[in-house]
């Protein structure tokens, strides 16, 4: 059995998905917030890039004992944005011999578009930790895409619990995606709307098979967002399926996605639970 994983650095959380004969076997997920800070200055914390290095060889370490012949590992925004992003990278190396690719932000909006749609015509929203990705394909042609550093963990560190500040941060932020024309299908990948899939769905035990395909239209995205701003962080976080160190950023995801659905005339998504993990693995020959 040829066995592979992929390593997915994000800004909120480091993810593991081991491939099998072309095949996902399982991803799995550990919050380890390497892009804590980034909203108030622009180098990565010592303490972030430690345990988000310990999670990569850990994940690492695992994935070699499962049989892996091989482990890749791509970084986003935070590594990319941050001026000692190099630091980090150098860290992962020490560890467990890894070398991280870094990849731009459009990059990572072609990866996630691939992810969750192969090479067919849609939309793709990717809401981050730290930054936002929208892609379009029409005809099998990109047709637009962007990524903005805007993300659930910044907004976090920005907007704190005032829903007021989330909404004019969100309703300034928004303008930087331009004028965007699409007839298009939008899927939403990334970790607030898959969660958010999972609580519409009233899912106890979370299952991306089950997300999959989730429609979510504008005026469920924004009772979700009411729900959630009428609880606390430790209410949020006793929602099954709301991860506990998600819970403190939910609520702003949600707020963000209310408003990028809003402004840019998107009426519904579909959520998706194949990202950029997948469009990843698909690149490098890995996925059918």
């Amino acid at each position: 059995m040829n066995k592979f994983a992929v390593i997915d650095i994000g800004s909120n959380s480091v993810r593991l998905m081991l491939v099998a004969n072309g095949k996902v076997l399982y991803k799995t997920i550990q919050t380890t917030r390497l892009g804590e800070g980034l909203s108030v200055a622009p180098q990565l914390k010592t303490s972030a890039i430690e345990r988000s290095a310990q999670a990569v060889k850990t994940f690492y370490d695992r994935a070699r004992k499962e049989g892996a012949e091989q482990a890749l590992a791509f970084a986003t925004a935070a590594v990319r944005t941050a001026k000692n992003g190099a630091e980090f990278i150098k860290r992962v190396k020490e560890l467990c011999g890894l070398s991280v690719e870094i990849i731009s932000g459009e990059e990572e909006a072609e990866l996630g578009i691939v992810g969750a749609l192969g090479y067919q015509d849609g939309g793709i929203l990717d809401i981050g930790g730290a930054s936002t990705e929208l892609i379009f394909r029409t005809n099998g042609k990109i047709t637009y895409k962007k990524s903005v550093n805007v993300g659930v963990v910044r907004l976090k560190e920005r907007c704190g619990n005032d829903p007021k500040l989330y909404y004019l941060t969100a309703e300034e932020s928004v303008k930087e995606f331009g004028k965007v024309e699409n007839g298009h299908t939008v899927y939403a990948i990334g970790g607030t709307a898959t969660t958010l899939g999972a609580v519409a769905l009233g899912l106890i035990n979370y299952d991306g098979s089950k997300v999959s395909g989730t429609v979510l239209s504008l005026d469920q995205v924004k009772a979700l967002s009411a729900r959630l701003q009428s609880l606390s962080v430790e209410e949020i976080a006793k929602i099954p399926c709301v991860p506990l160190l998600r819970a403190d950023v939910l609520t702003g995801g949600a707020i963000w996605l209310e408003s990028i659905m809003e402004r840019l005339n998107i009426s519904k998504i579909v959520v998706s639970d194949s990202d950029n993990l997948e469009g990843y693995a698909k690149k490098q020959g890995l996925l059918e």
